[in-house]
């Protein structure tokens, strides 16, 4: 099964496309090539969220990543100046 990412803006559109009138969730996910289950995993996460918000949680996660990458790099300088101030 071939794995592809879709952007934020696309999950989203694809989610309005199923809130039509008249169109099944089934027809959704038959037309974009998508499972019913990835459907409702994408629904729960950003079915109540408005278009420009979409991205906000995923912008979290990734400076929440850099900000402990920046503290995990200070640490290990900390320990390094620690070891070299006990040798002395």
């Amino acid at each position: 099964m071939v794995r592809r990412r879709l952007t934020h803006e696309q999950v989203q559109a694809i989610l309005q496309a199923a809130q039509e009138p008249g169109v099944t969730v089934a027809e959704v996910c038959r037309r974009h090539s998508i499972a019913l289950n990835q459907y409702y995993r994408w629904h729960k996460r950003h079915g109540q969220l408005a278009p420009p918000e979409v991205r906000r949680p995923w912008e979290l996660e990734q400076e929440n990543a850099r900000l402990k990458r920046l503290l995990a790099e200070r640490d290990l300088e900390v320990d390094a100046l620690r070891q070299r101030l006990s040798a002395r």
